[in-house]
């Protein structure tokens, strides 16, 4: 069992920075598919940036540019740089990993963060 715990979340104005963490309860870097997904009020829930185990990262459209996915195996940690904040950027943001890259990224994967919010205001 995979515990994903995020924080960093908070309220920024637009423009700002954010860096998003999310701590894994083991270390699943060296096998699973990692990523960040966030859900707005009344949206689904989208696909924001994913990291192969092998180190390839891929991102959405929107916010290529401005995030960066990461991640520090020594410390069991996923990160998200989140750079040029705009309000539509606004969202609850999760954290997500699976060892079926498919799953990932459908945005049905076997682990999921609680979710940490975002707020950017204009």
């Amino acid at each position: 069992q995979v515990q994903l715990v995020e924080s960093g979340g908070g309220s920024v104005q637009a423009g700002g920075s954010l860096r998003l963490s999310c701590a894994a309860s083991k270390s699943t870097y060296n096998d699973d598919y990692m990523g960040w997904f966030r859900q707005a009020p009344g949206k689904e829930r989208d696909r924001v940036a994913l990291i192969y185990s092998d180190g390839t990262t891929t991102y959405a459209d929107s916010v290529k540019g401005r995030f960066t996915i990461s991640k520090d195996n020594a410390k069991n940690t996923l990160y998200l740089q989140m750079t040029n904040l705009k309000p539509e950027d606004t969202a609850m943001y999760y954290c997500a990993a699976d060892p079926v890259l498919p799953r990932l990224w459908i945005g049905r994967p076997n682990y999921w963060g609680q979710g940490t919010q975002v707020t950017v205001s204009s």
